[in-house]
């Protein structure tokens, strides 16, 4: 049971980073340094170190006020598609070190997957759609929402591993019923 909720661990904090690179990291490190959540092994256990502690914290805010910033914004989503894949592959590596079965290259491989598909989905889609839709307006909001978020999924993916993975389902299961809600409607016509 461990093993399995290490695993989920890992896909909520990757998950986390391709909304935010830093905040997951941040709360990994925090979390290593000042509980018994979470306890890293070497390499990872470089997270802790107050100069990586201290540089998250700088990163985070650059990429919080980047992303409110207009065109600034898209600059950033640049600059990140290259970041938040690896924040993502990082956090998977180092939290999944209680699988010893794993492969580091396979977590980093999945952590890489996770985090750059969620990157992919707020880039090429949500983003571009709130653009269209508000004329830029309602970027800061999102921004805001989805910094939230992966604060709170990133929390959660360590105090409660199993929440994430039923809300996971759950809105896998939503978009597939979606979808083929949508295929039947386009075929119907």
């Amino acid at each position: 049971m461990i093993e399995l909720l290490g695993v989920f661990t890992a896909f909520g904090l990757s998950a986390s980073a391709g909304l935010n690179a830093y905040i997951p990291l941040l709360v990994v490190a925090l979390l290593a340094k000042f509980t018994d959540l979470l306890t890293l092994r070497p390499p990872w256990d470089t997270l802790e170190s107050w100069w990586i502690i201290g540089l998250l914290v700088v990163l985070s805010l650059i990429e919080f006020f980047a992303d409110k910033v207009p065109a600034v914004n898209h600059i950033n989503d640049l600059i990140q598609t290259f970041v938040r894949p690896t924040a993502g592959a990082i956090a998977f590596a180092a939290s999944a070190n209680v699988i010893t079965d794993v492969h580091p290259v396979l977590s980093l491989g999945l952590g890489l997957l996770v985090a750059g598909g969620v990157h992919a989905v707020k880039t090429l889609a949500v983003r571009p759609a709130v653009t269209a839709t508000t004329g830029g307006a309602g970027n800061v909001p999102v921004s805001i929402a989805e910094d939230v978020i992966s604060t709170i999924l990133s929390i959660l993916a360590v105090v409660v591993p199993v929440i994430i993975a039923c809300v996971l389902v759950l809105v896998t299961a939503y978009i597939i019923w979606r979808w083929y809600r949508h295929t039947r409607r386009l075929n119907a016509a």
